[in-house]
């Protein structure tokens, strides 16, 4: 029997992406069929390369192509990736493929914490991925990121000045941190915050990123105004803990990035503090702030729940010395890396299925 290309696209139109429920040759992510010597040879081009189901896809497609071919041919399935991109075309970070906005109703639920990790864990998966500290008033990314003494460097293009964002972790990192004394307070009105964002947004070399994570300052300010009208924002990722005032704060976030005069999509919710387990009795649970408040929130407005992180004193310690804890071996880290893969995912089923993300024209 000979085979053609053709008869490894026909076979190959029968696998379809789990998550956007169509076939990957209608979706393109088949490229490069070469049929010859008896061996056949393709790549399929994943959505991220923080693809959760990349293995399935794989084993699917291998499945399909025997199917028709046999178990004689060698067969050479190569998976890569190209992350899609759900901004509309815009002159300000148009290399940058998405922006995601991490926000929380109130401070103290560990916002910071999730996007650090987060950040890196997308990184950790191959992803190109940057990080604009926009807590202006409380930036904490210099001690997470162990880089507090470090200052970025500038350079001049065309006359003017740019900001040359600093790499750690696989991380391009920007901060007011980096900026002002670590023991002087930022004392600025709601404009000149503003301000500051606009210059991180405009004035930073990012260079190509298929990630852009904003941490943005608890509760609803000018701040999340300023950024949604500044660039197109493909989505909002939530975090809350499970006590009723943080969720009560939660909801006026979640329900801000749903004004249809924002109508920002927000991608789910991340439950930090979620339940308690002491070192010594890993297996004990204990809801300490009360149990599935996240997940209770995330059905109530159709979105999804991208994962639930305990409460663990190294995560604390891993913040705290600025080493996140996705680096280090253990649960946490595979909790983290399991929020970055959810995260991921949502952002491709969302460029998949919503019209690209223009930036918002209200004035406030």
């Amino acid at each position: 029997m000979k085979v053609t290309t053709e008869d490894i696209l026909k076979a190959l139109s029968s696998v379809n992406d789990p998550d956007l429920k169509k076939d990957l040759v209608t979706l393109g992510m088949v490229k490069d069929v070469i049929v010859k010597n008896n061996t056949i040879e393709f790549t399929v081009v994943l959505t991220t390369p923080a693809c959760p189901l990349k293995e399935k896809i794989r084993q699917d497609c291998e499945d399909a192509v025997r199917a028709v071919v046999g178990e004689e041919p060698e067969l050479f399935i190569h998976m890569t990736s190209a992350v899609t991109s759900g901004r509309g075309n815009t002159p300000t970070l148009p290399k940058v493929k998405n922006i995601i906005a991490i926000a929380s109703g109130k401070g103290g639920v560990g916002k910071s914490t999730v996007t650090s990790n987060l950040a890196v864990a997308l990184a950790q998966a191959g992803a190109r991925v940057g990080l604009i500290d926009a807590d202006i008033y409380g930036p904490s990314m210099p001690v997470m990121f162990n880089c507090e003494r470090e200052q970025p460097e500038v350079k001049v293009v065309d006359g003017k000045n740019y900001i040359l964002p600093l790499e750690q972790y696989g991380v391009k990192l920007v901060s007011i941190g980096f900026l002002t004394p670590a023991d002087s307070a930022i004392v600025w009105r709601g404009p000149m915050a503003s301000a500051a964002l606009k210059q991180f947004i405009g004035d930073v070399i990012w260079g190509e990123l298929d990630y852009l994570l904003i941490d943005l300052p608890p509760g609803t300010s000018d701040i999340h105004l300023t950024l949604v009208q500044s660039v197109p924002v493909t989505g909002a990722v939530i975090v809350t803990t499970p006590q009723k005032v943080a969720l009560a704060d939660a909801t006026k976030g979640l329900a801000m990035f749903k004004q249809p005069q924002i109508n920002v999509p927000v991608l789910g919710i991340v439950e930090n503090m979620a339940y308690f387990t002491p070192e010594e009795l890993p297996d004990n649970k204990y809801y300490i702030f009360g149990k599935d408040g996240g997940k209770k929130l995330a059905e109530k407005f159709n979105v999804p729940m991208l994962g639930q992180v305990p409460l663990v004193q190294s995560i604390r310690e891993s913040g705290d010395s600025g080493l996140p804890a996705v680096l280090k071996e253990g649960i946490m880290a595979e909790t983290f890396k399991t929020i970055a893969e959810n995260v991921a995912r949502q952002i491709a089923i969302r460029n998949a299925t919503f019209e690209e993300t223009r930036r918002v024209e209200i004035t406030v």
